[in-house]
């Protein structure tokens, strides 16, 4: 680590992978640990996280300290060459206190209390909670602080927690007043004089709690910002303290993906390392495809190398029918973390428990033991990123586009009262980002704000909500030579989700060549609309719009029949396209595609079977076959496959969920 330099992912992993798992041991007796750490190093494992749900054990009583267990498995992974990712255990607080201390439990917007006896039971603005959460953090820091074994620091657990009780509703009214000043200012923003809500009084603001009716939505708004900020107060509180005693190791909490709760863009710009649980469903036809927009994702938020902190070398317990991971689909999946800048793969968790709600949850050690195909598997994947580590790590991915994405837009968007409840921001996403999957397209992920100038193509598959600097600096990149592709339903609120004149920004309109809007058209589940255009004919999904052009010019597609029969469904000008249907998969796939191309946006390999994805990381290409059956990659020119040891020439044979490594 360079001098007054932030600690980060590498001084981890120090030119390896970081490859292991949550580690639970005070779920099993002491002789266990032992042959635990004979099946790690059979494994290959280099890592493990302690200490997560252990604060029961770790303070069984207000004030105690049990460490003796903990030194002893810190001195045992050292031993063995395992370095420890020490956790702070606050996400599950121990009975005790919600015993004792009623008010650190939080409630439910109809006041109904979650009671202990799970986890993440626990009130973000609790004094309470947040004393006794430092306090064992502090002692945790001061104890470990120089272990040979340390590594890492993980605080907290999958932040997830609302709460709407009355410590809650204090810090509330303390974040509004920070970020409003005067009550005149909340009402305006609040827009109050609709349904005679206007405030004479801080004390008169509670949280959203359930209404006679509908919830006011900028209320709704400001109260998921707070939550967010709230629980990003709770781990900056943590971070500082371990920081304080280790400033040289780094410090992360794990993202859950896509998790609405939380400003990710934010958060990421206070940890070290980002990281991220990722458990797509093995049945699931887009499940790589999910993994790779979630790793895309949380790449971004990195800027570059990222960990998977969780992943399930198996089944998982929380789906109504949980299926196993196939034979080679866990391999594959983790090589795909690897390819989109992973330099981390780990596991919940290590050994399979026997009791508890997450016993039929599977580990890297399965209920069959070492002669298992899972465990087996797992040695396979830990001997081939062993090899790959001194290759990979600290490299980073090179896109041309980016997927424009904001949680404040996506909260504002989720609404009640809102046009169609068929119209889901993270379905919308998913969408888009499939498209260019299809397409071969390898994309990054930006905040609004963000420089874009990097990029050959943008696209913004829904921002709601915009603030004007969004829409300046969208603005902006398409003045600086940049192509910009929007979809349904972005700029037509600001900030305060206050609708914008026009139901769309002028700025926009003006942009894509829109006259006038005059109505949203949302569509029937299932309803399609019938659209034409010079590209040829497709069919749009969810949404329609009734435009009028600004001029004819920009008119790239036509609604054909219906009540929207010969006006626009797409249009461009110049460099902006703006999409007022979601096409049918095939049909976005084609269009995005024509568009980059236009760019100057290309895919790694030309030619790429459907299923197969290549990704370029640093000078290595990844190349993974996401099918059932054996596919046929051109590849032109020699490269040496870092899995096999052996030379591909023109031609790559991938078998079933193969993957190949390839340096030219």
């Amino acid at each position: 680590m360079a001098d007054g330099a932030r600690p980060a992912l590498a001084d981890a992993t120090r030119g390896r992978i970081l490859f292991g798992g949550d580690y639970n041991p005070e779920q099993w007796p002491e002789e266990t640990w032992h042959e635990d750490v004979r099946l790690m190093k059979d494994a290959g494992v280099n890592s493990v996280t302690l200490g997560v749900f252990a604060w029961a054990k770790l303070e069984p009583h207000p004030g105690a300290r049990e460490f003796g267990w903990l030194d002893t498995l810190m001195d045992l992974m050292h031993d063995n060459g395992i370095g420890v990712v020490l956790a702070t255990p606050t996400s599950s607080p121990p009975p005790w206190m919600g015993r004792l201390h009623p008010e650190t439990l939080p409630r439910g917007d109809d006041g109904r209390i979650e009671w202990w006896g799970g986890r993440q039971h626990f009130s973000h603005s609790s004094a309470a909670y947040r004393r006794y959460a430092a306090a064992i953090t502090e002692d945790l820091a001061a104890r470990y602080a120089g272990h040979p074994a340390l590594t890492m620091w993980h605080i907290n657990n999958e932040y997830c927690t609302f709460d709407y009780g009355d410590e809650a509703a204090a810090a509330f009214r303390r974040w509004l007043r920070a970020k409003y000043g005067t009550l005149e200012a909340l009402n305006t923003a609040w827009g109050t004089a609709f349904w005679s809500q206007g405030y004479d009084s801080w004390d008169g603001i509670l949280p959203p709690r359930q209404p006679h009716y509908m919830k006011n939505p900028t209320q709704v708004l400001d109260f998921r910002r707070f939550t967010s900020d709230m629980l990003l107060e709770c781990y900056v509180a943590e971070r500082d303290i371990v920081r304080r005693h280790t400033p040289h190791i780094p410090v992360t909490t794990n993202f859950m993906p896509l998790w609405f709760g939380q400003d990710a863009w934010r958060w990421a710009e206070e940890e070290d390392v980002v990281s991220i649980d990722l458990y797509p469903d093995p049945r699931d036809p887009l499940g790589a495809q999910h993994g790779a927009l979630v790793q895309d994702l949380t790449r971004s938020q990195a800027r570059g190398p990222w960990m998977l902190m969780e992943q399930a070398a198996g089944p998982v317990n929380w789906r109504g029918v949980n299926h196993p991971k196939p034979a080679g689909l866990n391999r594959l999946w983790s090589l795909q973390a690897v390819a989109r800048g992973a330099d981390a793969v780990c596991y919940f968790q290590w050994r399979q428990s026997r009791q508890g709600a997450e016993k039929f949850h599977s580990g890297m050690v399965s209920h069959a033991g070492e002669q298992g195909r899972t465990f087996q598997e797992v040695k396979r994947l830990g001997a081939e990123l062993a090899r790959l580590g001194p290759e990979v790590t600290g490299s980073r991915l090179e896109a041309d586009v980016a997927i424009v994405h904001d949680w404040h837009s996506w909260w504002a968007a989720a609404q009640d009262g809102r046009p169609s409840t068929e119209i889901d921001h993270s379905a919308v996403l998913h969408a888009w980002h499939r498209a260019l999957w299809d397409a071969h397209l390898t994309a990054d992920f930006a905040h609004p704000e963000h420089d874009l100038s990097a990029y050959r193509l943008v696209v913004v598959p829904q921002l709601y909500l915009l603030t004007d600097a969004a829409i300046e600096n969208l603005l902006g990149y398409v003045r600086a030579g940049g192509t910009l592709v929007c979809g349904f339903l972005t700029g037509v609120a600001d900030g305060d989700d206050r609708i914008r004149p026009g139901g769309m920004d002028p700025r926009l309109r003006h942009l894509f060549g829109i006259g006038t809007l005059h109505e949203w058209w949302p569509l029937d589940a299932g309803e399609t609309v019938e659209c034409d255009g010079p590209r040829g004919g497709f069919r749009g999904t969810l949404w329609s719009e009734e435009l009028q052009a600004a001029h004819p010019d920009a008119v790239a597609a036509r609604y054909k029949g219906g009540e929207l029969d010969g006006l626009p469904a797409v249009l461009r000008t110049g460099r902006a396209w703006y999409l007022s249907t979601l096409p049918e998969p095939d049909a976005l796939r084609d269009l995005l595609a024509g568009i980059a191309a236009e760019a100057g946006a290309r895919p790694v390999l030309d030619d790429l079977p459907t299923g197969v994805e290549a990704v370029r990381r640093g000078d290595l290409l990844f190349v993974l076959n996401h099918r059932r059956e054996p596919v046929q990659v051109s590849v032109p020119g020699p490269h040496h496959d870092l899995l096999t040891g052996g030379t591909v020439t023109d031609t790559l044979a991938l078998g079933r969920y193969g993957v190949a490594v390839l340096r030219p």
